[in-house]
């Protein structure tokens, strides 16, 4: 049985999406602590509603790594195999994600490498991409650059607005989190060093790593 933290700082859709699919998948783990950095996530009732233990590390008025540092003790109570970060709006320095690194999990909502940091609808459609996306990643010192899990490219429409994309993209993103968390509890995720690949499951089939998007 795996033990996972989810990290949040706002409504937590995506930690949300993990805690059903853990829970209706009936995967080996189990999600032992949702933490957020500021008191007024709107995602830590939704945790609590389903009996999940819930915490704040407040990150306001702090240097960061003094509230890194108390983030880790609060994480490392809880004894995780993995760390997901969903919706945490946090620059992490590289002494935290080597802390974690290998157990350390993030979606970003573009396809890597393309558009890291904020604004990626914006930019998206400003650059005229035909494609935007999803990315699945570990994380390491380099913002939105660690290893790559799992893809989903959503099209970009001729009339589509930085909100309209991120409503499709977010959607995407509610199914391909929850799959790249099942894949790394089931253990069929291999990293070296940039590469992520993917173990077939038990039936012998194995999954793509990326795909088109749903609703797209």
């Amino acid at each position: 049985m795996k033990n996972i933290v989810i990290l949040i700082s706002g409504r937590g859709s995506n930690m949300q999406a993990i805690v059903r699919a853990c829970a209706d998948e009936h995967w080996s783990a189990r999600v032992v602590a949702v933490i957020a950095n500021c008191h007024d996530a709107f995602g830590l009732a939704f945790a609590q509603a389903q009996g999940i233990p819930t915490l704040v590390v407040e990150s306001r008025g702090k240097t960061r790594e003094l509230f890194e540092s108390e983030l880790a003790v609060v994480i490392d109570a809880f004894s995780p195999n993995l760390v997901v970060l969903a919706g945490f709006m946090r620059v992490l320095t590289s002494d935290f994600t080597l802390h974690y690194a290998g157990r350390l999990m993030n979606i970003h909502p573009s396809l890597l490498p393309a558009f890291p940091g904020l604004h990626t609808h914006a930019s998206a459609i400003e650059a005229g991409c035909k494609l935007s996306g999803a990315t699945v990643h570990f994380v390491t010192s380099v913002l939105d650059h660690g290893p790559i899990v799992l893809q989903a490219a959503v099209p970009i429409k001729v009339d589509d607005t930085p909100e309209t994309l991120s409503d499709r993209i977010l959607a995407v993103e509610h199914v391909i989190y929850p799959r790249a968390v099942r894949w790394f509890v089931e253990d069929r995720l291999y990293v070296d060093d940039l590469y992520v690949s993917l173990a077939p499951d038990i039936n012998g089939m194995n999954e793509p790593q990326w795909f088109f998007g749903a609703n797209a």
